[in-house]
């Protein structure tokens, strides 16, 4: 291995839960490891709407056996963030903040990664990256102009504003009734027949009761066709309508960065899925010593892990490297 290469048993790619899941296990071990994250501590958290509160319950968020305490059943973005960071600071992780992985290359037996920042090598590589990254696009005229968004953060900027939300499920659901209740005047684009089945169930009846009334106004069945700078145009069963409009919140989900699994070798299924190759007892990926954890492995089904059920992958990955050194 070159010399002016600092050297790992095991990179993280990924500062989110469950890579901070994977450093503690690494930790623990007694593994030479470092996080990289291409952004803040816990990027993606850190990009969710600022009054968002999480399905799961606190205990369910938890990480390395260390409590998470709420002041209410269902935890806060901002207690997420909070806990993440203590843990992230008491345990002195080796975190190496805003540095973007561009390129990892197998080379005799060693990954070498590549960064906005660096250089190292490591006999081991986790990809903990999630599924924030890139927006699912429309893909309709005007869908690039500056008035639409597709991350959501804060409801009162849209305070006064005509607001085309697109979407059915949480986070197109809290967008309309949060900027509604700012005084914003609301319409949701939803392609199926009905609000989303994984709403949340507290918010669920809240939005379907707003829509009852017309306070927000939904076309079910019906999608976005073009947005123009003061308008938009909709396409219902009965035909097209137009609706002025200031702002489109398009809440159409998000995907893992597929570009980059494929750049570094990973195998994605041949179908609408993108499922990416991996051994469920180890989390090995198709590639030698590089795992995959968290949501990535969901491929387009990122409603199928969450921190709750994939955080167990940070020991069985951790115990697989350890099972490998013992063997060699």
């Amino acid at each position: 291995m070159s010399e002016d290469r600092q050297q790992y048993d095991v990179l993280i790619i990924g500062g989110g839960p469950i890579g901070l899941a994977c450093g503690l296990e690494a930790k623990a071990a007694g593994l030479n490891y470092a996080i990289l994250e291409k952004g803040p501590l816990v990027n993606s958290l850190y990009n969710y709407p600022s009054n968002m509160t999480f399905f799961s319950t606190s205990e369910r968020l938890e990480i390395g056996g260390v409590p998470f305490v709420s002041n209410n059943p269902k935890p806060t973005r901002a207690e997420a963030l909070e806990y993440y960071r203590r843990i992230a600071m008491s345990n002195q992780l080796n975190i190496k903040l805003f540095e973007e992985v561009q390129d990892v290359q197998r080379q005799e037996g060693v990954y070498r990664v590549r960064t906005s920042k660096g250089s190292y090598d490591a006999v081991h590589v986790i990809v903990a990256t999630g599924f924030y990254d890139i927006p699912n696009k429309l893909n309709i005229e005007g869908e690039d102009l500056p008035k639409v968004r597709h991350y959501y953060k804060d409801p009162h900027f849209y305070a006064g504003q005509k607001v085309i939300v697109v979407g059915a499920n949480n986070s197109a659901v809290d967008a309309a009734l949060e900027t509604f209740r700012k005084g914003a005047e609301v319409t949701m684009v939803i392609r199926g027949p009905e609000i989303g089945k994984r709403v949340k169930y507290w918010v669920k009846p809240d939005i379907e009761n707003r829509i009852k009334d017309g306070e927000v106004k939904a076309y079910f069945n019906s999608t976005l066709r073009e947005i123009r700078e003061t308008e938009a145009d909709i396409l219902m069963p009965d035909g097209l309508i137009t609706v002025k409009n200031d702002f489109v919140l398009s809440m159409t989900g998000y995907q893992p960065n597929f570009d980059f699994l494929r750049k570094i070798g990973i195998q994605l299924s041949d179908d609408e899925k993108l499922y990416p190759a991996y051994v469920p007892e180890s989390m090995e990926s198709n590639m030698p010593n590089l795992y995959l954890a968290g949501v990535v492995c969901g491929g387009m089904d990122t409603h199928i892990w969450f921190i709750e059920n994939s955080r167990e992958h940070a020991s069985i990955i951790i115990g697989k490297i350890l099972e490998k050194q013992a063997a060699a």
